[in-house]
């Protein structure tokens, strides 16, 4: 609160007039974090509406990298964090997912989001141009044909003009709504 109190140019105490304590700025910053996010199953098909959230939500923590591992901690979370997962699951239950699979639904998705999100910001690159430079550094490191695989994946997909980590969020997000809309189909044909 002292730091957050320097910041502002007030005195800490004077923080107090209008938050409890750290807690209650972590819980509006998580909350301002979630408003950032695109939410919309209006008017819409269920899976372009949870895509079109994942990447907006991968997007906005790509720019708040210090909230990846906030935004699920929160115990007292505010109005827009409990929007968005209304929002969310009423999306999936009202495209027929049963409770429990839109409950699946949902932790895949997220533990997708934040997971990317995670490792992408722990990486030692940001443009592919710096992956390509890095994937050479560590190909160098090694004896040709030490480990051909790494080699191939490095030259054959790393280190080739217009390569973009981000693009591989999509593929893997794809692939899991893909397999949440088989397990919906299945779910529904049911007896």
């Amino acid at each position: 609160m002292r730091k957050l109190g320097q910041a502002l140019g007030v005195e800490a105490m004077s923080l107090y007039n209008h938050v409890a304590g750290k807690d209650d700025v972590l819980d509006g910053l998580v909350d301002m974090v979630f408003s950032e996010i695109e939410l919309s199953c209006e008017g819409g098909d269920w899976r372009t509406a949870m895509r079109r959230r994942a990447i907006s939500a991968r997007e906005v923590l790509a720019c708040h990298r210090w909230a990846i591992g906030l935004m699920e901690s929160r115990t007292r979370p505010g109005p827009e964090n409990l929007r968005h997962h209304e929002s969310v699951l009423r999306c999936l239950r009202e495209a027929g997912f049963s409770v429990a699979l839109t409950a699946h639904a949902y932790s895949a998705l997220d533990s997708y989001i934040y997971g990317f999100a995670l490792q992408q910001a722990s990486l030692p690159f940001d443009t592919g141009e710096q992956a390509a430079e890095v994937a050479g550094a560590i190909m160098q490191a090694f004896a040709r044909g030490d480990y051909p695989r790494l080699a191939e994946i490095a030259t054959e997909q790393v280190m080739k003009p217009g390569y973009s980590y981000e693009r591989e969020f999509e593929f893997g997000l794809d692939m899991l709504l893909d397999g949440l809309e088989r397990a919906r189909g299945s779910e529904l044909i049911r007896p």
